[in-house]
């Protein structure tokens, strides 16, 4: 798969784990929550995107930006698999600003399309975070949940111990 190999070559150093659920306010305000921030050791900007797969949204810093960038550099100019991706993040991301209390601000579009109203869960998937309506979250979970207990066995034969 062309995004799947894409994916694989990115390499950055932030860790974000774990899900929290915070408040959205009627401005969109929402804090990014206190772990996700130490994890972005200080950046000014948190770089946030629709999912092009699906009805969440994408969140990282700067590094993982630049990683992917490069990664889709290294494809060539006129890689399609590049040219797309390349609009589904680049031209949809924006650059967020933590308040002096960690909030951001996630305009109409970001909300809309992540279903987001008055709850968003904050879930940390390693070198990236998402954020989600609270109960769209809980069932992505419990799918991933079955499909790795499914998969299991095909890693363990490629070495990763589950």
């Amino acid at each position: 798969m062309v995004h799947g190999e894409i994916w694989a070559s990115i390499r950055v150093e932030t860790l974000f784990v774990g899900t929290h659920i915070v408040g959205v306010d009627g401005k969109g305000r929402a804090s990014v929550p206190a772990p996700f921030r130490v994890a972005l050791r200080g950046a000014e900007l948190v770089y946030v995107w629709p999912s092009f797969r699906g009805p969440y949204l994408e969140a990282a810093d700067q590094a993982y930006l630049d990683a992917m960038r490069q990664a889709l550099a290294a494809r060539g100019a006129f890689d399609t698999a590049r040219a797309d991706l390349d609009y589904a993040i680049f031209a949809e991301a924006r650059a967020l600003a933590c308040d002096e209390t960690g909030r951001v601000t996630l305009d109409g579009a970001l909300r809309a399309h992540a279903c987001l109203e008055g709850k968003a869960a904050f879930g940390g998937v390693g070198d990236r975070f998402e954020v989600w309506d609270p109960v769209r979250f809980e069932n992505r979970k419990a799918e991933a949940r079955d499909n790795a207990r499914r998969n299991a066995g095909a890693l363990a034969l490629q070495g990763v111990a589950p």
